[in-house]
């Protein structure tokens, strides 16, 4: 259960809180609907087919008319305009979609998503097929059938994205079509509020009953299933695979005994969860809030583990009218036992909060859809859906004095800008507690690589032990922080950065992913301290899979060629050349700048772990084997993230890296040994190119490779043995100190 944050959080919070104070601020409303932006990308017959040009925007709804010769064939729109399309990454969906005057489906298209967070491992594809397939779909008979009149075709290991975008492409196609008319829909109609409400009684004026009465009257309400009964539901969908795997066991052995009350009507809520749970809920629900209790036993779990790794629970949702409602862990709590001494024992009890902003009213009907899947491969699975369905009894509410109603269409705008704001406000603090694992991780890495640079002269001792913590560091960036937690910044977050400051959209999204968050938090600190290097030298998991495939091709004696100075410091431009490029083409498209981002090998090789098409994965390819002989061949030429970080890097206040003023002239060691060429020939080191891996502070120290600490040592030697006396000695200083007097070699810095 994800309670109420509590001390064990509170640092979490305090943590984000601070960063946020630091960085937060602009904010603001969009100016136009968001539908204006995409209708440049897709062109209208392929959204009305045999329509010829888009229309203006209508003044009463965000909807755009397809017309031909003038007249209109059908009505465009953003799904986002209408509905909250909000996924596992926290960020909208958007999806455009038409609807014919008969209230038909006539074209649906995926236009964007932010940063595939929630298409991880999935071809975009294989999303984009499934939404085009809602083409035809009868809006008429959604409405009536509850949005339940279609089959759901699910994509395995997406699953709760397919079900937000099936969720935003019915519930914004009912909506446009109520309000326009279409087809046999009548406009939604708004009165000064419901019928009828909750009777609200207090304290001990609360009856309380049993378990047998709230049965027999209908305040339980449950489904019940067999395994005879889901494998026959199986067998009716035709699906070869999902019959093949029939679920094994005795036909009349349960499969789940799902039940479920309004625990928000106070006689209920007080006989189920008995005085103390029944205040604790009142304590937890805001102003308007309702709760349903569900309870379940048998061989299928209502609630799966998804919740655990995405904070969605998606093996139900609740259903009324058009309205869909979807739990996160933040919504959710576990109840340890039934109060009534005559209820039965179940293996799961939960508690779901429904919140005001959705337009639940607990007084009318609604249902909870449970979804069952079936794996019918290594990965796929196979899905059907059963409703179990709920209506109060009606000595639980009161009638309301009625209003003449009026065509509502500007709730429609409202009440989805209030259930974004609310939604989004409250929910990247929800996701930041569940990842506190990995952000306790992530700061304790930074911590630790904080105190490498700012003791680096101790720690680059031992050239040995430097060498394999960066292999050790370097392998926790590519597998940890890339692969495992997606954390791999982009060009693109700069790009959308630069926009939130001249557009004014809402920080909320940059907050929805506290790991990228506090890796641009370290970046701003460092560039102050270090430059650009501590990034893309230690913690950009990209940078780490060119190392260490280098580190391998030089294992296997794979030749490594150094490029003529003047031809490298030629090249290295062209990285800048290329942000340039995408910043000034964001400035006029931030949408055209991100697929022309797609220069960086980022989302490929590290978000997408190379499950993409070929063209894709053969840029990266070409990349990875360039660096196999070049070392950090893209990072050294082509990053436009690496030239965005040097631009603002030269405001470092500090030069950390110590040198000899024998450098680069005559000594020229470091410079051969530089992995990037950052050491001009004349020994200064280019702070815009260095990657801060500190070898150069490894020689620098080393009395078998530096000329000056050779020599230096050299004469601590000769002095030890024309006066007899012992390196160890105290009189010589110590371990391989010189002794006081002694002549040494000036340092400084550059």
């Amino acid at each position: 259960m994800m309670s109420k944050p509590g001390r064990g959080h509170s640092w979490i919070i305090s943590l984000f809180a601070l960063i946020t104070s630091l960085v937060l601020g602009v904010g603001g409303a969009q100016a136009e609907p968001l539908v204006m932006k995409f209708l440049d990308e897709v062109s209208v017959g392929e959204i009305v087919p045999d329509a010829t040009e888009y229309g203006p925007l209508r003044s009463d709804i965000p909807v755009v008319e397809a017309l031909k010769d003038g007249q209109v064939l059908g009505y465009v729109f953003l799904t986002s305009d209408f509905v909250t399309t909000t996924g596992y990454s926290g960020k909208p969906i958007h999806t455009l979609m038409g609807v014919d005057p008969k209230a038909q489906v006539t074209g649906v298209r995926l236009v964007k998503h932010s940063e595939p967070i929630v298409l991880v491992g999935i071809p975009e594809a294989k999303i984009k097929a499934v939404t085009e397939k809602y083409a035809g779909l009868d809006l008429i008979a959604e409405a009536e059938a509850g949005g339940s009149a279609h089959d759901l075709d699910i994509v395995s290991g997406a699953t709760v994205t397919i079900i937000v975008i099936d969720d935003s492409i019915v519930r914004a196609g009912l909506k446009v079509a109520r309000a326009l008319g279409l087809g046999s829909l009548e406009p939604e109609l708004a009165s000064s509020g419901p019928t009828k409400a909750l009777l609200m009684p207090a304290g001990d004026d609360i009856p309380v009953s049993d378990w047998q009465t709230l049965a027999g009257d209908g305040s339980i309400r449950s489904l019940r299933l067999d395994v005879g009964q889901v494998n026959a539901a199986f067998e009716e969908t035709g699906d070869p695979r999902a019959i093949k795997r029939a679920e094994k066991g005795d036909p009349d052995a349960t499969f789940i005994d799902m039940q479920m009350a309004l625990v928000s009507a106070p006689e209920i809520g007080r006989t189920l969860l008995g005085d103390s749970e029944y205040a604790n809920l009142l304590e937890w629900l805001d102003e308007g809030d309702q709760a349903i209790l569900v309870v379940g036993r048998g061989k299928y779990s209502f609630k799966g583990s998804g919740y655990v790794r995405g904070g969605i629970f998606d093996r139900m949702h609740l259903i009324q009218g058009d309205t869909a409602v979807r739990f996160h862990d933040k919504q959710h709590r576990r109840l340890g036992k039934l109060a009534p001494e005559d209820a039965p024992s179940f293996t799961e009890l939960d508690i779901f909060k429904v919140k005001a902003e959705s337009g639940f009213d607990p007084a009318e009907p609604f249902r909870l859809q449970l979804l069952v899947q079936r794996a019918v491969g290594a990965i796929d699975k196979a899905f059907i859906t059963f409703d179990l369905g709920y209506r109060i009894p009606d000595r639980y509410t009161e009638k309301l004095a009625a209003a003449a109603p009026e065509v509502n269409n500007a709730r429609i705008q409202s009440d989805v800008a209030v259930s974004d704001t609310s939604e989004l406000s409250h929910l990247w603090k929800r996701i930041w507690i569940q990842k506190r694992v990995e952000v306790v991780v992530l700061v304790a890495a930074l911590i630790l690589l904080t105190g490498v640079f700012f003791f680096q002269m101790q720690v680059t001792k031992y050239e040995r032990f430097t060498y394999w913590f960066r292999i050790g560091f370097l392998t926790f960036t590519l597998v940890g922080l890339g692969w495992y937690a997606n954390g791999q910044l982009s060009v693109v977050n700069v790009l959308a950065f630069f926009s939130a400051v001249t557009t004014g959209f809402s920080w909320n999204a940059f907050l929805m992913d506290p790991l990228v968050f506090i890796l641009w938090f370290s970046v701003a600190a460092s560039l102050l301290f270090w430059g650009r290097g501590v990034y893309c030298g230690w913690l950009c998991p990209f940078g780490a899979l060119q190392e260490l495939t280098n580190k391998i091709a030089r294992f296997f004696k794979i030749p490594q060629y150094t490029l003529p100075w003047g031809l490298h410091e030629r090249l290295w431009p062209i990285k800048y050349m290329i942000f340039l490029g995408l910043f000034g083409l964001s400035l006029y498209s931030l949408e055209m700048a991100e697929r022309y981002a797609e220069i960086e090998p980022f989302k490929t090789a590290i978000i997408l772990k190379f499950q993409r098409g070929w063209p894709y994965i053969l840029f990266v390819v070409v990349l990875l084997g360039a660096g196999l002989f070049i070392e950090r061949f893209y990072c050294r030429y082509l990053c436009p993230l690496g030239a965005a970080l040097a631009i603002p890097a030269r405001l470092r206040m500090f030069d950390w890296l110590k040198r000899y003023k024998e450098c680069g002239d005559p000594c020229q060691r470091c410079a051969k040994e530089c992995m990037v060429q950052a050491i001009h020939p004349e020994g200064n080191i280019n702070p815009n190119e260095c990657l801060q891996c500190l070898h150069c502070q490894v020689l620098y120290q080393s009395d078998t490779k530096c000329p000056v600490c050779i020599k230096k040592a050299t004469k601590r030697e000769k002095f030890l043995k024309q006066n007899n006396m012992s390196p160890t000695s105290p009189k010589s200083g110590g371990s391989g100190q010189p002794l006081v007097g002694t002549t040494t070699t000036s340092q400084s810095t550059t």
